[in-house]
């Protein structure tokens, strides 16, 4: 069974800064494509970012452009979810995931994706 392994979440204070990082347990997802949704408390999942197999394409959510920065590195199987300026809209748990094949598109429906993490608690205070 495929699992993905978050970390890096925590409570930081608006304006400051966290990495989160996702490591498949059980198999390289060098090539397939990844991306990170969050859900906070009584809403919806909701796409935050998503990145290409080879990391050269990404896209993300209105509302963390120009804030939050997905990236990868193949040769040590991780992604990353580089998130600055947070605010207290941000407080989430946040959720890696990956498709079960190969695509060479950005995906960012939720539906999507076949594997996903346990998920980790990022909390902004004001």
């Amino acid at each position: 069974q495929v699992q993905l392994v978050e970390s890096g979440g925590g409570l930081v204070q608006a304006g400051e800064s966290l990495r989160l990082s996702c490591a498949p347990s059980t198999r390289p997802f060098s090539n397939h494509a990844m991306g990170w949704f969050r859900q906070a408390p009584g809403k919806e999942r909701e796409f935050v970012a998503a990145i290409s197999w080879s990391g050269g394409s990404t896209t993300y959510a209105d509302s963390v452009k120009g804030r939050f920065t997905i990236s990868r590195d193949n040769a040590k199987n991780m992604v990353y979810l580089q998130m600055n300026s947070l605010k207290p809209e941000d407080t989430a748990v946040y959720y890696c995931a990956a498709p079960s094949s190969y695509t060479a598109s950005l995906l960012t429906n939720e539906y999507e994706y076949d594997y996903w993490g346990q998920g980790t608690q990022v909390t902004v205070s004001s």
